[in-house]
């Protein structure tokens, strides 16, 4: 059986393009084994990004639409956002829940830290279910209202039929929130 792997070492690193979003860096890298590879990743900006579930009480939680432009479609899903320079997670996340629907949260519980296709890119999510809501509004950078979407808890499979509900990170955060709801029995 083999051992643990051993990170390869990076011989030489260059940025070869750049975007308001994302810079794309090529690692030149040597593997244990003496093999030699470039890899391209994607570096994100900033310090991660949030998802939360809004939970409105014990039975139905909160979704945006809003418009997404890899797809050019509207799509289901929750809040997120990036985390300002400065921020903890949970201040982003309360941040993101004032300008996305208009609620603040006095408890936010986290779930998970999640990785997006972490071959190609390094940037983390954290994922909180936020409970005991409150009114509390902040301007966003939205271009227009997103629509704000409650929906039953005990209807979850119908929500994952959606057309519309297809992000995997929102899909990841669906099933933290019912395994944290509704703890699975061991043994």
């Amino acid at each position: 059986m083999a051992g643990k792997n051993q990170l390869p070492k990076i011989n030489a690193q260059q940025q070869v393009a750049k975007s308001g979003l994302f810079t794309i860096e090529q690692l030149d890298l040597t593997f244990s084994n003496g093999e030699q590879r470039q890899y391209e990743r994607m570096l994100g900006s900033g310090s991660g990004a949030v998802m939360i579930v809004p939970m409105l009480d014990n039975e139905t939680f909160l979704l945006v639409r809003e418009y997404c432009a890899g797809t050019h479609s509207y799509e289901l899903g929750f809040p997120k956002g990036l985390i300002d320079p400065g921020e903890s997670p949970e201040q982003a996340a309360n941040r993101e829940l004032k300008e996305e629907i208009s609620y603040g949260s006095d408890t936010l519980v986290p779930l998970s830290q999640v990785m997006m296709a972490p071959a190609f890119f390094n940037a983390k999510m954290d994922i909180f279910i936020a409970r005991d809501l409150f009114t509390a509004e902040l301007e966003g950078d939205e271009p227009e209202p997103l629509e704000v979407i409650p929906w039953a808890v005990k209807d979850y499979k119908e929500l994952l039929q959606q057309h519309d509900f297809t992000e995997a990170r929102s899909i990841a955060a669906l099933m933290l929130m019912m395994d944290h709801l509704f703890p699975p029995k061991l043994g």
